[in-house]
């Protein structure tokens, strides 16, 4: 994996403090995930998977609000 699609896979999912979090949910250690993020060290097997699924679910999420926002923006006065 190269160090930009890491970083802006995090970036996208967390924002610009990205990699706590994105180690918290993949199980890793923040040390680690410096090290993938830095191109020290190779992000161990599996990693694109949980990527994906990680991308899949958020955006999921933003799917569903997105939906909710445009009724109520719909059924909303504007100004």
């Amino acid at each position: 994996m190269t160090d930009n699609l890491l970083t802006a896979t995090g970036e996208a999912l967390y924002g610009p403090r990205w990699q706590s979090d994105l180690a918290r949910d993949l199980g890793v250690s923040d040390r680690t995930m410096r090290r993938w993020a830095a191109g020290d060290d190779t992000p161990r097997p599996g990693v694109y998977a949980d990527l994906l699924r990680l991308t899949q679910a958020r955006a999921t999420a933003l799917s569903a609000l997105a939906a909710e926002l445009g009724a109520m923006a719909a059924s909303t006065p504007q100004r």
